[in-house]
């Protein structure tokens, strides 16, 4: 007597499997336990890497040009205005009196025609409203004394501020002595200097106003040029940035 296990009684049905076959047949035309349309698990394509995103790595692209241009042009500036200012004490340095001198005390003037660079002239050092004369004494060589076409104010190494007050003149060169008084007003001092020529008068202008104004207006133009073109800069690497960003 035989029996056949692998067999169920009737024999195996048409399309039926036999009994105790492997299980990795298809289940409907698919394999078992996946449903259609729907990919194995853990094989989604694409999941979790969308394209670009995080593309951009690292920190965004430097700005230029930078800073530093815009610090550079103030300390030329800043450069220009101490030049200027000491350019402008050098050229009238040596113009104020050296020694000051009471109403009524003598003072001598050595005079050359030939040397314009040093020409004598007569200051004051009085409060406002003072009214004084100065002449030649009695006796002494007579020379020129006549009002000066402008007026300025210089300080001295002692620190008073003198005033050009005549301008001196004589026919020759030599030593002449001066007197002044005071007529109305209160005290005054009285010194012998420098006339300050047009010329070097107008190369301290230069110095004391042209360079200090050329400094500040080219530093206040390249902060503008820097500042415009890095908002630009900045613009076109956020833009940049953004698009890599965004895939």
């Amino acid at each position: 007597m035989s029996h056949n296990f692998g067999t169920p009684p009737g024999g195996a049905g048409p399309g039926m499997p036999g009994y105790g076959t492997p299980q990795n047949q298809q289940y409907g035309g698919q394999p078992y336990g996946q449903q259609p349309g729907i990919p194995p698990y853990g094989a989604a394509p694409g999941y979790g890497a969308p394209p670009g995103y995080g593309a951009p790595q690292g920190p965004p692209p430097k700005v230029k040009p930078g800073v530093g241009g815009i610090v550079g042009a103030w300390l030329v500036a800043v450069v220009a205005v101490v030049v200027g200012v000491g350019g402008f004490f050098f050229t009238v340095s040596g113009v104020a009196p050296e020694t000051s001198h009471a109403p009524g005390e003598t003072m001598t003037v050595r005079f050359d025609p030939a040397d314009e660079a040093n020409r004598p002239a007569v200051y004051v050092s009085a409060a406002a409203g003072t009214k004084f004369e100065c002449g030649f004494p009695e006796g002494s060589a007579v020379g020129e004394l006549a009002r000066p076409d402008t007026q300025f104010t210089v300080t001295g190494t002692d620190q008073v501020a003198w005033e050009l007050a005549l301008r001196f003149g004589a026919a020759q060169a030599g030593e002449y002595q001066v007197v002044c008084s005071v007529t109305d007003g209160g005290d005054a001092r009285f010194g012998v200097g420098k006339e300050l020529s047009a010329g070097t008068a107008a190369i301290g202008v230069v110095l004391l106003v042209g360079v200090p104004v050329i400094g500040v207006v080219l530093a206040v133009i390249v902060t503008i040029v820097v500042l415009v073109k890095r908002k630009r800069a900045r613009r076109s690497a956020a833009a940049a940035w953004g698009g890599h960003y965004g895939g």
